[in-house]
């Protein structure tokens, strides 16, 4: 009886040392996991702490900008919120001059970016200028993201001119670090050229500031807030009755814009700009219901899409990059560089299908013309860019043509549909 004793005694020590030490490496995961989670953590103090640090970068004479003097003397910028912060990429939001505006850099620190070269006046030998230094760095980002030197005219904001300006070491400095940063590369390319990505307004530093606009919400049946901007759509008699028709009106119109988006990132350029990431939250609307990309970290020019997606595969799947997916060809082992599905394809699958599914829809989802719109919608959805073979097809433009025109149609029998309310509302008052 004893020996038994002693033989439980001995497993219920080892029972409990054994739940001992799971407790304590448990423990120890979840310190190191809440570190590091604090590390990244997206709070006023560590913002305004990056800001202030931004600032001893200006009086230093390190960092310049537009902005700086505004942000660091007069104080006419005011941090209002962190919006985002992971991997040393910040996003937060601040008013300039009164007006909403969004900060964004890829890294933390202007230290972290990589330096330009030679920047010390006085170790710059022979005929290379610390701004010919620059403007060849310039022509490496073009080069980079597959603009041709007609894209890019005299008016180019990536196109440096000839100046008698002497350019500072912080303004060099602050430029290189901005050139680095590939969204802020692809904003300035199309500025002048695209209404459908973010404008830039400013800078200061490795940190620019573009438009705040109202972005697409992934929990929101409608994506997009369409109560806040009514009055894009006027007012008048009878308006609280056809509430539901005037917000109908605009998810229509949005769709017309993301359409015009896709054609013209499709035809506009040299070469095809590709959205890798396409979710409601990387796009937002002005008040004219026009569609902006507002996050482009993973949108391409054609060169460079096909460079991501040239690498060994085994099957289709190995050949996915986020949204943009190619084939593998399987004698040579090695994925195509040819995109297999589209832009539209994808913007279909992803926001389409929600905005015209029978449920959001309702009572409205037998309309013959609704009927017709879902099923483009599924077409569009299921089609391809780029068969097995790697060729292109020209489905996808008569699917875009298809869209436009029954979504054209709806917009226009939906405004029939308020006048007709309307001259219902003036006739029952008459009466």
């Amino acid at each position: 009886m004893s020996a038994v004793r002693v033989r439980c005694c001995r497993l219920m020590s080892a029972l409990l040392l054994a739940w001992l030490a799971s407790w304590l490496l448990l423990s120890g995961l979840a310190l190191l996991l809440h570190a590091d989670f604090l590390s990244d953590a997206c709070t006023d103090a560590a913002s305004k702490k990056i800001l202030r640090r931004l600032c001893g970068d200006f009086a230093a004479g390190w960092a310049a900008g537009d902005m700086c003097a505004d942000l660091c003397v007069r104080g006419l910028v005011e941090y209002k919120r962190c919006l985002y912060y992971e991997s040393g990429k910040k996003v937060m939001e601040v008013r300039w001059r009164g007006r909403p505006v969004i900060l964004k850099s890829k890294l933390e620190n202007l230290s972290s970016y990589q330096p330009l070269g030679p920047l010390d006046y006085q170790d710059a030998a022979g005929d290379s200028s610390p701004l010919d230094v620059l403007l060849r760095a310039t022509l490496e980002v073009r080069s980079w993201l597959g603009l041709a030197e007609e894209e890019g005219g005299a008016g180019s904001p990536l196109k440096l001119r000839s100046s008698d300006k002497i350019y500072t070491r912080a303004e060099l400095t602050s430029l290189w670090s901005l050139l680095q940063q590939d969204e802020y590369a692809f904003l300035r390319v199309l500025q002048d050229l695209s209404v459908h990505v973010s404008k830039v307004l400013g800078s200061c530093g490795h940190f620019y500031a573009v438009e705040s606009l109202s972005a697409g919400r992934a929990w929101d049946q409608n994506i997009f807030s369409l109560e806040e901007d009514d009055g894009a759509e006027g007012a008048g008699p009878g308006r609280g009755r056809r509430g539901s028709w005037g917000a109908r009106r605009k998810v229509h119109r949005i769709a017309l814009s993301f359409l015009d988006m896709v054609r013209r990132f499709d035809d506009d350029f040299t070469h095809k700009v590709h959205l890798c990431d396409v979710k409601p939250e990387n796009f937002a609307i002005r008040k004219d219901l026009t569609v902006v990309a507002i996050d482009v970290d993973m949108a391409f020019f054609q060169p460079k899409m096909e460079e991501i997606l040239d690498h060994k595969c085994s099957a289709d799947d190995d050949c996915s990059f986020f949204d943009c997916a190619s084939s593998c060809d399987l004698g040579a082992r090695h994925c195509r560089r040819r995109r297999a599905n589209t832009n539209l394809q994808v913007i279909c699958e992803k926001i389409f299908r929600l905005w015209f599914s029978p449920t959001l829809l309702g009572a409205k989802a037998g309309l013959p013309l609704q009927v017709e719109l879902q099923r483009a919608v599924q077409e569009c959805s299921e089609s391809g860019g780029v068969n097995k073979q790697g060729l292109g097809g020209g489905g996808g433009r008569d699917v875009h043509r298809r869209l436009f025109r029954i979504l054209t149609r709806l917009l226009h029998e939906g405004g029939k549909s308020d006048e007709e309310h309307e001259t219902e509302g003036r006739t029952a008052l008459n009466l």
